[in-house]
């Protein structure tokens, strides 16, 4: 098992800057992949940036360039800097981690909200 807690979110204005972090414990040695996923009122869960244990960072088209992924491995947390916030970005962030390529585990989410 694995316990993921997210902090970072807020009200920001569009073009502004946000970083969510996302606290891990537990088996933390068996997480082969982590990523940030959000979801919008109304619409499915989508995925925004992954990275995955050899380093390997996958973004999103909507946020590549935009959003960075990047995970401290002394202090076991996960983070996003999210800069140049849209509108459209605004949704409940989700930190997700997988566990030995098997089991997916959430947090309980933070919401984002950008103004225009």
């Amino acid at each position: 098992q694995v316990q993921l807690v997210e902090s970072g979110g807020g009200l920001v204005q569009a073009g502004g800057s946000l970083r969510l972090s996302c606290a891990a414990s537990g088996s933390i040695f068996s997480i082969t992949a982590m990523g940030w996923y959000r979801q919008a009122p109304g619409k499915q869960r989508e995925r925004v940036a992954r990275i995955i244990s050899d380093g390997n960072r996958i973004y999103a088209g909507s946020v590549k360039g935009r959003f960075t992924i990047s995970r401290d491995n002394a202090e076991n947390t996960l983070y996003l800097q999210m800069n140049s916030l849209k509108p459209e970005d605004t949704a409940v962030y989700y930190c997700n981690a997988v566990l030995n390529w098997s089991s997916n585990w959430w947090g309980q989410g933070t919401q984002v909200t950008v103004s225009s």
